[in-house]
């Protein structure tokens, strides 16, 4: 599968982006989808992960409540609202697909949130919050 990221932008403290991710391919809808930022001289962190149905979801804590997680699958896209952004939010953004093989049974996040679980990965796009 092929992933393409969009809807970065500039935007001032506490306003709003929404990101999506377009998927090529028939097989979006089996594969859990990410979301992983990288700002400037750090690693790469886990944002969201949603499972292929979309009735699970998970958050990194940075993010819970502000960020929101969704896909539609009928149009092969994977988005990310993120609202009243901060400063620290700044980061390309990327999106990203897997299948999550059920090693950790019930504790499905642990496998979720880490980048060694997916396959595949967009290009990225930049997310910049002024202060």
């Amino acid at each position: 599968v092929q992933l393409q990221a969009s809807g970065g932008g500039l935007v001032q403290t506490g306003g709003s982006l929404r990101l999506s991710c377009a998927a090529s391919g028939r097989t979006f809808s089996s594969y859990t989808m990410g979301w992983f930022r990288q700002a400037p001289g750090k690693e790469r962190e886990f944002v969201a992960a949603i499972s292929w149905r979309g009735s699970s979801t998970y958050y990194a804590d940075s993010v819970r409540g502000r960020f929101t997680i969704s896909r539609d699958n009928a149009k092969n896209t994977l988005y990310l609202q993120m609202n009243s952004l901060k400063p620290e939010d700044t980061a390309v953004y990327y999106c990203a697909a897997g299948r999550y093989d059920g090693r950790y049974g019930s504790s499905w996040y642990i496998g979720v949130s880490s980048a060694l679980m997916y396959d595949y990965w967009g290009q990225g796009t930049q997310v910049t919050v002024s202060s």
